[in-house]
């Protein structure tokens, strides 16, 4: 049977292209630098993305894992939001990894007060840790954040002579969202992380780019992190697909999405978060308590969703088609309905 699955873009597919390419591909030993495809990969991901030098690794968690461990000392102090990724869904690991401690700034829909930011940023003394890094994620779940924020971010960050990593896993979401080049978001980060198994479809990885410099130091600490991969030629080729092609789709996934937003509008008692409307996803809620049994019924009727945790969310991609989102949106209808 097959699902129509709302869930997340990380359920997407390779494509038989990238099936093909990874058949085909010559492969080298990455940890001796020696796969050319995957050479070239990292080169290509950190161009478009304007910086110096990329280095793969297999998850998106691993990559922020990564850059906070590379620029940070033990004890260090990060900013991050209080919802982002690298909080709540990286299992705790960045004061296992690296030893930093993260100071969470709450904000509104990942747009913090920026006079706040300023006061809580520390220096070293007898009795405080000093602040080294500033995290941003965009998109920010389904908000897109604006470029003068980022740029003010940045303006701040470097006053204080601090770095600034951008969780950019859905940063071609963003691009595609705003109607311009990626790189023009991450001229306003020292480093960024890019998620290649999401909306793009490549079956495993994310890259981090940054000064070479920097990726110098972070291809030693991936080794000792244990990312240190032979043959990753195989996963290079789909992944280049992924950047080149998918990535020039997504506003297919964004139209679909204001469709699947237009259907749901229609079931009485549905409330749309339209701060969080940017990209591929659809957040709400209604004020019924079927919705705590939502998922189990539409699982009955082919549909996959997440359970119900505060509000729904469901997302469109490369596997979805409209008729599959008329089907399920039909089916959450009937439900609430009924």
């Amino acid at each position: 049977m097959k699902y129509i699955d709302l869930r997340s873009d990380t359920v997407t597919t390779p494509t038989k292209e990238m099936r093909e390419a990874m058949y085909k591909a010559p492969v080298g030993d990455d940890v001796f630098s020696d796969d050319l495809l995957m050479n070239e990969l990292e080169d290509y991901i950190a161009k478009i993305l304007g910086k110096e030098a990329g280095i793969f690794v297999p998850s998106g968690t691993f990559s922020n894992q990564l850059s906070l461990f590379t620029h940070c000392n033990q004890g260090d102090e990060v900013i991050v939001d209080q919802d982002a990724h690298i909080v709540q869904h990286e299992s705790g690991a960045s004061p296992i990894i690296s030893s930093v401690q993260l100071f969470t700034l709450e904000s509104n829909n990942g747009i913090w007060d920026l006079d706040k930011l300023e006061k809580v940023i520390k220096k070293r003394t007898i009795s405080t840790t000093q602040t080294k890094l500033i995290c941003i994620e965009n998109a920010y779940s389904g908000k897109v954040l604006p470029l003068n924020y980022m740029a003010r971010v940045y303006k701040i960050a470097k006053k204080h002579k601090l770095a600034v990593h951008l969780d950019g896993a859905r940063i071609f979401n963003a691009a595609t969202a705003l109607n311009i080049e990626a790189k023009e978001m991450t001229k306003y980060a020292d480093t960024v992380s890019v998620c290649l198994s999401k909306a793009l479809g490549a079956p495993v990885g994310t890259v981090l780019v940054g000064s070479k410099e920097f990726i110098d130091r972070a291809r030693i600490n991936r080794k000792i992190m244990g990312g240190g991969m032979r043959q990753i030629g195989i996963l290079a080729a789909a992944a280049k697909i992924a950047v080149e092609k998918m990535s020039k789709r997504l506003y297919i996934d964004h139209e679909n999405a204001k469709y699947m937003e237009e259907l749901l509008r229609q079931i009485p008692g549905i409330k749309i978060d339209e701060n969080q409307r940017d990209i591929n996803m659809v957040f709400f809620d209604i004020d019924n308590d079927k919705k705590y049994q939502l998922d189990e019924y539409l699982f009955k009727k082919g549909v996959k969703i997440l359970p119900y945790e505060g509000v729904f969310r469901f997302v469109t991609h490369y596997d979805i088609t409209r008729e599959e989102i008329k089907i399920a949106i039909d089916l959450v209808r009937d439900y609430f309905l009924s």
